[in-house]
Protein backbone atom coordinates (compact mmCIF):
# COMPACT_ATOMS: atom_id res chain seq x y z
CA UNK A 1 0.00 0.00 0.00
CA UNK A 2 1.34 3.39 -0.52
CA UNK A 3 2.20 5.74 1.80
CA UNK A 4 -0.79 8.49 0.70
CA UNK A 5 -3.04 5.75 1.53
CA UNK A 6 -1.80 5.14 4.52
CA UNK A 7 -1.68 9.11 5.39
CA UNK A 8 -5.67 9.13 4.21
CA UNK A 9 -6.39 6.00 6.42
CA UNK A 10 -4.80 8.08 9.56
CA UNK A 11 -6.45 11.29 8.78
CA UNK A 12 -9.64 9.62 8.32
CA UNK A 13 -9.24 7.96 11.88
CA UNK A 14 -8.07 11.28 13.36
CA UNK A 15 -11.25 13.05 11.52
CA UNK A 16 -13.39 10.24 12.97
CA UNK A 17 -12.31 10.74 16.35
CA UNK A 18 -12.41 14.31 16.30
CA UNK A 19 -16.29 14.08 15.80
CA UNK A 20 -16.53 11.86 18.14
CA UNK A 21 -15.19 13.51 20.62
CA UNK A 22 -17.86 17.01 19.26
CA UNK A 23 -20.09 14.33 19.77
CA UNK A 24 -19.43 13.72 23.49
CA UNK A 25 -19.05 17.51 23.91
CA UNK A 26 -22.18 18.03 23.10
CA UNK A 27 -24.01 14.74 24.62
CA UNK A 28 -22.43 15.56 27.94
CA UNK A 29 -23.36 19.33 27.48
CA UNK A 30 -27.09 18.58 27.00
CA UNK A 31 -27.07 15.80 29.98
CA UNK A 32 -26.08 18.89 32.49
CA UNK A 33 -27.80 21.11 31.58
CA UNK A 34 -31.75 18.78 31.46
CA UNK A 35 -32.59 19.61 34.53
CA UNK A 36 -31.97 23.38 34.14
CA UNK A 37 -29.79 25.66 36.63
CA UNK A 38 -26.79 25.85 34.44
CA UNK A 39 -25.02 28.66 33.54
CA UNK A 40 -22.01 29.80 31.70
CA UNK A 41 -18.55 29.93 34.47
CA UNK A 42 -15.01 30.10 34.71
CA UNK A 43 -13.01 29.21 37.37
CA UNK A 44 -9.44 30.52 38.26
CA UNK A 45 -7.74 27.48 38.85
CA UNK A 46 -4.03 29.07 38.76
CA UNK A 47 -3.33 32.90 40.23
CA UNK A 48 0.39 32.89 40.43
CA UNK A 49 0.32 35.19 37.25
CA UNK A 50 -1.72 38.04 37.17
CA UNK A 51 -4.59 37.30 34.55
CA UNK A 52 -3.45 33.80 33.59
CA UNK A 53 -5.00 30.18 34.74
CA UNK A 54 -8.61 30.50 33.74
CA UNK A 55 -10.85 27.36 32.49
CA UNK A 56 -14.34 27.60 30.79
CA UNK A 57 -17.10 25.84 32.14
CA UNK A 58 -20.41 25.52 33.12
CA UNK A 59 -22.20 25.85 36.68
CA UNK A 60 -24.76 23.86 38.23
CA UNK A 61 -27.00 24.55 41.26
CA UNK A 62 -27.59 21.31 43.11
CA UNK A 63 -29.40 21.50 46.53
CA UNK A 64 -26.95 23.66 48.67
CA UNK A 65 -23.84 23.35 46.37
CA UNK A 66 -22.46 24.68 43.31
CA UNK A 67 -20.79 22.23 40.55
CA UNK A 68 -18.30 23.74 38.38
CA UNK A 69 -17.57 21.25 35.04
CA UNK A 70 -15.02 21.50 32.74
CA UNK A 71 -15.93 22.58 28.99
CA UNK A 72 -14.14 20.68 27.22
CA UNK A 73 -14.11 17.39 29.40
CA UNK A 74 -15.97 14.14 28.85
CA UNK A 75 -15.88 13.46 32.62
CA UNK A 76 -19.51 13.36 33.79
CA UNK A 77 -18.63 14.27 37.56
CA UNK A 78 -18.01 17.89 38.81
CA UNK A 79 -14.55 19.05 39.25
CA UNK A 80 -15.25 21.84 41.85
CA UNK A 81 -18.06 21.34 44.06
CA UNK A 82 -18.76 25.03 45.91
CA UNK A 83 -21.40 24.52 49.35
CA UNK A 84 -23.08 27.39 49.83
CA UNK A 85 -22.64 26.75 53.84
CA UNK A 86 -18.92 28.11 52.85
CA UNK A 87 -19.28 30.39 50.47
CA UNK A 88 -18.59 34.28 51.42
CA UNK A 89 -18.95 36.89 48.55
CA UNK A 90 -16.31 39.36 49.49
CA UNK A 91 -16.54 41.42 45.70
CA UNK A 92 -16.27 41.66 41.98
CA UNK A 93 -14.50 43.11 39.47
CA UNK A 94 -14.57 43.76 35.87
CA UNK A 95 -11.71 41.87 33.74
CA UNK A 96 -8.24 43.36 33.30
CA UNK A 97 -5.61 42.60 30.89
CA UNK A 98 -5.28 39.29 29.99
CA UNK A 99 -8.19 37.88 31.65
CA UNK A 100 -10.56 39.95 28.88
CA UNK A 101 -8.60 37.14 26.04
CA UNK A 102 -9.58 34.16 28.37
CA UNK A 103 -12.99 35.05 29.38
CA UNK A 104 -16.43 35.88 27.38
CA UNK A 105 -16.28 39.94 26.71
CA UNK A 106 -19.68 40.49 29.30
CA UNK A 107 -17.82 38.50 32.18
CA UNK A 108 -17.57 40.05 35.36
CA UNK A 109 -14.67 38.41 37.63
CA UNK A 110 -16.06 37.78 41.38
CA UNK A 111 -13.98 36.68 44.51
CA UNK A 112 -15.48 34.23 47.16
CA UNK A 113 -14.04 33.38 50.54
CA UNK A 114 -13.95 29.74 51.26
CA UNK A 115 -11.89 27.22 54.18
CA UNK A 116 -9.62 27.02 51.10
CA UNK A 117 -8.59 30.52 51.07
CA UNK A 118 -10.01 32.54 47.78
CA UNK A 119 -11.60 31.47 44.81
CA UNK A 120 -12.19 33.14 41.55
CA UNK A 121 -15.03 33.12 39.72
CA UNK A 122 -15.90 34.77 36.35
CA UNK A 123 -20.17 35.13 34.92
CA UNK A 124 -22.55 37.14 33.50
CA UNK A 125 -24.64 40.01 34.77
CA UNK A 126 -27.44 38.11 35.59
CA UNK A 127 -25.17 34.94 36.49
CA UNK A 128 -23.75 37.25 39.20
CA UNK A 129 -27.78 38.42 40.52
CA UNK A 130 -28.64 34.70 40.89
CA UNK A 131 -25.36 33.29 42.07
CA UNK A 132 -26.16 36.32 44.95
CA UNK A 133 -29.71 35.37 45.52
CA UNK A 134 -28.73 31.99 46.00
CA UNK A 135 -25.93 32.13 48.22
CA UNK A 136 -28.76 34.65 50.21
CA UNK A 137 -31.31 31.97 50.27
CA UNK A 138 -29.75 29.49 52.99
CA UNK A 139 -31.76 27.54 54.23
CA UNK A 140 -34.43 28.75 57.55
CA UNK A 141 -32.11 28.92 60.68
CA UNK A 142 -28.91 30.01 59.24
CA UNK A 143 -27.22 32.63 61.69
CA UNK A 144 -26.23 35.25 59.39
CA UNK A 145 -24.14 36.57 62.08
CA UNK A 146 -21.78 33.80 62.63
CA UNK A 147 -19.28 33.57 60.51
CA UNK A 148 -18.89 30.26 58.18
CA UNK A 149 -16.70 27.34 59.29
Amino acid sequence: MPAWQWLLDAAGVLLGIVLLYGLGLVLRRRLLSRNGGTFELSYRVRSSHAGRGWLLGLGRYSGESLQWFRYFSLWPRPKRVLQRSQLVFTGRRTAEGAEQMSLYPDHVVIACNTPDGVVELAMSPASLMGFQSWLESGPPGTDWTRPPR
